[in-house]
Formats: C-alpha cells, structure tokens, sequence
C-alpha cells in the first residue's frame, strides 16, 4: 500500500511553514523531519506514524486511538500509528502534527 497523498498534502499544509522542515520517503511512507529528526509520517501502511516521547507513549495509546509502532514483532516505545479515521478533521490531524514536531524539535538536530 502507497502512503495517502492527500494525508501528507494536509500535514503540508499544516506544517509547510515550519523552520528546518524536509520530506523523505522512509518506512514505505512519506516522512516530515524537523532538524533532520522524524516527526510525523503518512504511512505507507494507512494513516500516521507520530513520533513522540517515549515516556509519554503508554499515556497516549490509554487515552487516544493510537497504538504502538510494531517493528519485526517489537512494539516500538515513542512511535505511535494512528488510524486515517482518528484523523479525519483538521482538529484531530493537527493535534498529532503538533505533538510530533514538538517533539522533533526538542532533539538536537542533525547534520
């Protein structure tokens, strides 16, 4: 499955303005960086791949609709899946955009 076009046409429009921003195709999907780290990704699997805190990521999969990335079996701390349905408004979109860069951010950026 390609990644949704239109999903990362909307985290575009949402984040196209933001200092340090580039997109990379990674994870058979299309990849928003902030400083070269990953924070928000339309996922070749449907729906987003949000990059969070590690230590937020239980609180997050309690409260919200997302679950935990899974990579070879592994369930994935700080990487969050969440359904193309959860984020269907701009509202829902912007909320996980938001928390993704944020936290992208907060890393040291890379070369």
């Amino acid at each position: 499955m390609a990644y949704d076009e239109q999903l990362a046409d909307r985290i575009r429009d949402l984040i196209g303005g933001e200092r340090g921003l580039s997109e990379k195709k990674m994870f058979g999907g299309l990849a928003f960086l902030v400083g070269g780290n990953m924070a928000i990704a339309a996922s070749g699997q449907g729906g987003l791949l949000v990059r969070v805190d590690p230590a937020e990521s239980d609180a997050l999969v309690a409260g919200t609709n997302a679950r935990l990335m899974e990579m070879r079996g592994r369930r994935m701390r700080g990487w969050l899946r969440v359904d193309a349905a959860d984020v269907s408004t701009k509202r829902e979109l912007e909320r996980w955009v938001k928390r993704g860069t944020a936290y992208a951010r907060s890393l040291p950026a890379k070369r």
